[in-house]
């Protein structure tokens, strides 16, 4: 039987979850941790709109967003300036130890998926998540 597209997302996204945790565990990240250094290694940002870059991955869940960044100020990955979230030395240090570890991973999980399959993929997803945004009253 053909499952519905909704079934495979579900399905991609917790052996994502699974498989990116495992592999940023070596680290001591999650997952939401290195998405966080990783959109603080383009520059600093406002909170606000660090909280809008990550909000696909908040899922809304603010006390899962505040343990999340406590843990990166924690331990010294991740500091404030002028109003402005930034990354540490350190934050940049485990920022490029876990980008290694992400980049195999990547490969792992695109085997057998060429780049312009890859490509029209995201693109088809991208359209379809902004229908359904638009749908939304």
């Amino acid at each position: 039987m053909n499952k519905p597209i909704g079934y495979w997302l579900k399905r991609l996204d917790a052996a994502l979850e699974d498989h990116l945790d495992r592999t940023l565990s070596r680290v001591r990240l999650s997952r939401r941790q290195w998405q966080t250094l990783n959109t603080l290694a383009e520059g600093p940002i406002r909170p606000g709109d660090l909280d809008e870059r990550l909000k696909p991955f908040w899922s809304g869940d603010s006390r899962l967003r505040e343990s999340e960044l406590a843990a990166l100020i924690g331990h010294g990955y991740v500091g404030m300036l002028d109003g402005n979230i930034i990354l540490s030395e350190d934050g940049h240090r485990k920022r490029l130890e876990a980008l290694r570890l992400v980049e195999e991973a990547r490969k792992d999980l695109t085997a057998g998926i060429g780049h312009d399959e890859y490509a029209i993929a995201l693109g088809v997803l991208e359209r379809m998540c902004a229908n359904a945004e638009r749908l939304v009253p």
